[in-house]
């Protein structure tokens, strides 16, 4: 029974409760039908206080009510608040939600190909398009309040990543930003560093998801908990988790033997109720089809479920394995739904193109509640399985691991396939945080009472490093920034050469550089103090230790370097020696576990020659096959031989001698013995050690002798003391130039940059010139090169469709490089400047290593890649759709997502060109005439770039 509350104690509550009503947080949390987590309303207090928030929390646990509780801020307030995003398809579907909430007239949308109502109050945009904004200095910044950043981790994208660090420098102090994130490790320390730059900053982690993940393996036709059920299911609590014994059992047993009927175990037959248990264990062990994994789930009733397989074709061929398998879904009530939203949405769809897209299988699939995701899909495509998905109609998706980036795709169970992936370079296991960010889909707050992560059974598998991936939350926060050329002159240009640099000093990357320094500092700081004992431990009152104690390491180091010296001498001589080997040539091996006497049947030459004994080719010196004198036939190796060798007879091999025979090498050992037995090999003498008449050893030796501390009784402990002294002056110096490696290296990177664009007239110290402020205009991984192509008339005279030939060349990368075939390029103008472009991307490359500009850290300029310059040409030339991806050998997704981004940069140079006019520049005009050739057909209709 609860206490009777004073009068007092009841007015004191009830004053907070009307304060609490006051709040604009009140009114909000009456716009929703749930109530607010803690870590929400957490988030929610600090904003209406006028702090920043970074929200750090997992994914579908409810992150952006807080970043549309900064929006119901900003109307209420009469401001303004943007909305950013990392991809555009993020970005439709928060202006949909917003729109659903606040009406159209109030919501905005800006992305790279879509401009709709930029100036409302809200406006959702795509992180480069608030970017641009800023350096442009664009008049909607007017009456800014808040800023969110959805997806802030994403500054760790190696390529795209610094454009968020941009932005959160060089937002306006009087804004308030909203960084919502996924759980990360090191959220403290990004924290830290957006209190650094941004002020007044609270920090909000909440690591509980909210519907709870159970962790499971797959193996045959069984579903296995990969954690017994007595503990923690998905990581909620404190409980020791310890690997299901039965998923341990059957990877030993997996990893044991197989049966081999001549086998024995000590000494006797397998008994045969031991193969029988085994084999039925084995038959129980095996990667179910993609099929039987649906079939499963749907019979446990864990659908929608998404399967994570790592590559496009992959996911297609998943979809038509379910098809021939006569996988059915959906009953007709839900296929007949299926097929009234497909049409409507595809209605703008010119119907010749339906059938170049595979559109009629690709219907087939999603009639039975069946459909592949991926970056290749045409986007409207993706739009409608994303829509069916949701609305439960797709039960089973395959999707690549885009999807996992935000996408608002929630499903009751995760499947993976495999937890190794292609990182552009090799198959790599997925690290814990990719294992973490993909499991996170599983399970649909207010739908789900728990989510599901599923792994299939692979041979092989080790249940305790899935259980590792699983258990681990660490997902590092790490910088990608890194200045750029366009970067540069729009800083230089707002704030100078010294104001810039000290704004770059205040990213992120250099403030982990500083902090991951303050270590190494510590470090070094403890080290003087030992070098201040250990140089009064080595003091001499005869002389300076110091000094002697040099002498003696210089003597030393001496005295190594000529022994190296004289033992790669005698390698090379005892090489010589073994190539002059024969067979037939009786020997002494002098060392080894084969000491002792030897014939040589095979010299061993090294690599191009060959002699005789099944090809061998060696490319460490010669390694000769032998009989030794007790019947053993082995192939010996270089440190067998550390002394020269000769032979010290010789003697017939007969035609028929078999080494793998035991008679034959008995009966050639003993006349190897007889032959040979008696003779007593010579030993080899060393040489007159260089050491020995070595100038510089005998003069070190006399200054040592003549040196005041070399009389002193205590020389040998002060030596102790001066070598440790050595060691850790040593060392700190190498812990010094770590830091000095470390600090300031953003800085010195703007450095060589403002260095190369002042040699090019981009700047001239805090001045921005005319070809600097056309840089500035231009956006992307080529921007420098795009700038000198206009700047050196490159584009001159091109029509529009040439035009948009060559700028592909300035977005288009291959997913997988081919340098095998050269690509198809439009003949004539387009041709000529294609290969100008590459010409002045050579010039630019040589001037890049000059000035130690490295590509490899995300600066400098890549070469351009002419792969889409011919279906660029072809599609802006008015060619069909079916022949341009025929040619092209393009999935529709990708010639769509490259299409839009030639758009972009055409736009870009159609705004930095210079004037048109009478006998003026043409480039401006037929860049924006390319833009209207290209926005045609699919690129048109498709409302995602």
């Amino acid at each position: 029974m609860t206490e009777e509350l004073s009068p007092a104690e009841r007015y004191a509550a009830a004053r907070i409760r009307a304060a609490e009503q006051a709040t604009a947080l009140a009114a909000f949390r009456e716009m929703y039908e749930f109530g607010l987590d803690p870590f929400q309303i957490e988030a929610c207090k600090a904003l209406e206080a006028g702090k920043g928030v970074l929200v750090a929390a997992p994914t579908g646990s409810g992150k952006t009510v807080v970043g549309e509780f900064a929006v119901h801020l900003a109307l209420a307030q009469g401001r303004k608040c943007f909305y950013t995003t990392p991809i555009k398809a993020l970005s439709n579907q928060k202006y949909a939600d917003l729109v659903r909430r606040y009406g159209a007239e109030k919501v905005g949308l800006l992305t790279g190909d879509n401009s709709v109502n930029s100036e409302a109050p809200i406006v959702v945009m795509t992180t480069e398009v608030l970017r641009n904004m800023l350096y442009a200095g664009s008049q909607s910044l007017l009456g800014l309040g808040y800023v969110v950043m959805d997806e802030v981790h994403y500054l760790s994208d190696r390529f795209r990543g610094a454009v968020w660090e941009e932005v959160i420098i060089h937002l306006p102090e009087s804004v308030t930003l909203v960084s919502l994130s996924a759980t990360v490790s090191n959220a403290e320390e990004f924290g830290d560093w957006l209190d650094t730059v941004r002020g007044d900053t609270e920090v909000i982690v909440s690591e509980e998801r909210p519907v709870p993940l159970w962790q499971h393996v797959m193996a045959g036709r069984r579903i296995y908990d990969l954690f017994e059920e007595e503990t923690d299911h998905g990581g909620r609590g404190s409980a020791r988790r310890e690997v299901n014994p039965d998923l341990l059992r059957m990877a030993r047993m997996e990893n044991s033997r197989t049966y081999n009927p001549r086998d024995r175990r000590r000494g006797k037959m397998v008994r045969e109720a031991d193969r029988e248990r085994e084999r039925r264990s084995r038959n129980r062990i095996w990667t179910p089809g993609r099929p039987e994994v649906i079939e499963r789930l749907d019979s446990e009733g864990l659908l929608p479920a998404i399967t994570f397989i790592f590559s496009r074709a992959g996911c297609e061929a998943a979809v038509q394995q379910c098809l021939y398998a006569g996988l059915r879904l959906n009953d007709d009530t839900a296929r007949a739904r299926v097929r009234e939203i497909v049409e409507e949405r595809t209605a703008s769809i010119p119907a010749e193109d339906l059938h170049v897209l595979g559109y009629y299988e690709w219907l087939e699939g999603l009639e039975r509640g069946i459909a592949a995701h991926h970056a290749g899909m045409l986007p409207t495509f993706k739009e409608v399985v994303e829509e069916l998905f949701v609305r439960g109609l797709v039960k089973a998706v395959f999707a690549t691991e885009t999807l996992a980036l935000g996408i608002n795709m929630p499903a009751r169970t995760v499947i993976l396939e495999k937890l190794v992936k292609w990182n552009g370079e090799q198959h790599a296991d997925i690290t814990p945080g990719e294992y973490t960010q993909l499991t996170g889909r599983a399970g649909r707050r207010g739908i789900d009472v728990e989510g599901h992560a599923v792994v299939l059974w692979q041979r092989g598998m080790d249940p305790a490093a899935v259980a590792g991936l699983a258990g681990t939350r660490t997902y590092p926060l790490r910088s990608s920034f890194r200045p750029s050329y366009n970067m540069a002159v729009n800083l230089v240009q707002q704030f100078g050469r010294h104001r810039s640099r000290e704004l770059l000093e205040t990213s992120f990357a250099q403030f982990q550089a500083d902090r991951s320094v303050v270590g190494i500092a510590r470090q070094v700081q403890r080290n003087e103090e030992g070098l201040t004992g250990y140089l009064e431990g080595m003091t001499c009152h005869l002389g300076d230790f110091e000094e002697y104690a040099q002498l003696r390491r210089d003597l030393k180091d001496r005295e190594t370097e000529l022994a190296k010296h004289g033992a790669a001498q005698r390698r090379a001589q005892a090489a010589v020696a073994l190539e002059r080997l024969k067979p037939g040539d009786v020997i002494h091996v002098p060392t080894g576990k084969f000491a002792g006497l030897a014939l040589v049947l095979d010299p061993g030459m090294p690599a191009g020659r060959t002699n005789g004994h099944r090809g061998y080719e060696y490319q460490d010196g010669p390694r000769p096959l032998v009989l030794t004198a007790e019947r053993q036939v082995k192939r010996l190796a270089a440190i067998d031989f550390p002394v020269p060798v000769e032979p010290i007879e010789r003697m017939r091999i007969p035609k028929s001698f078999n080494p793998r025979s035991p008679q034959s090498r008995r009966d050639l050992a003993s006349a190897l013995r007889a032959k040979a037995g008696h003779i007593v090999p010579d030993r080899h003498r060393r040489g007159r050690s260089e050491a020995a008449d070595d100038r510089e050893i005998a003069r070190l030796r006399a200054a040592l002798r003549a040196h005041p501390c070399h009389g002193c009784d205590e020389r040998e402990d002060h030596a102790r003391w001066a070598e440790r002294y050595h060691r850790l002056r040593r060392d700190t110096k190498q812990l010094e130039r770590r830091i000095e490696g470390r600090t300031n290296t953003i800085a010195r990177t703007f450095d060589r940059i403002h260095a190369l664009l002042t040699e090019l007239d981009y700047l001239r110290e805090d001045e921005v010139t005319e070809h600097g402020r056309r840089l500035a205009r231009l956006y992307g991984e080529l921007d420098l090169l795009a700038s000198e192509c206009l700047r050196a008339g490159v584009w001159e005279g091109l029509d529009p469709a040439e035009l948009a030939a060559c700028v592909s060349a300035l977005v288009f990368e291959a997913r997988q490089a081919d340098d095998a075939v050269a690509p198809k390029v439009p003949g004539g103008a387009a041709k000529a400047a294609l290969g100008e472009m590459v010409r002045i991307w050579g010039r630019l490359d040589a001037l890049e290593e000059e000035y130690r500009i490295n590509g490899t850290e995300g600066v400098g300029q890549r070469e351009p890649d002419l792969g889409f310059a011919w279906a660029a040409y072809q599609w802006a030339s008015d060619k069909s759709l079916d022949e341009v991806l025929r040619e092209a050998e393009m999935p529709a997704g990708d010639f769509v997502r490259w299409c839009k981004q030639v758009i972009d940069v055409l736009g870009q140079i159609a705004a930095a060109a210079p004037a048109g006019g009478e006998g003026g520049s043409t480039v401006a005009r037929n860049a924006r005439k390319a833009v209207d050739a290209l926005l045609r057909g699919v690129v048109a209709y498709s409302s995602v770039g």
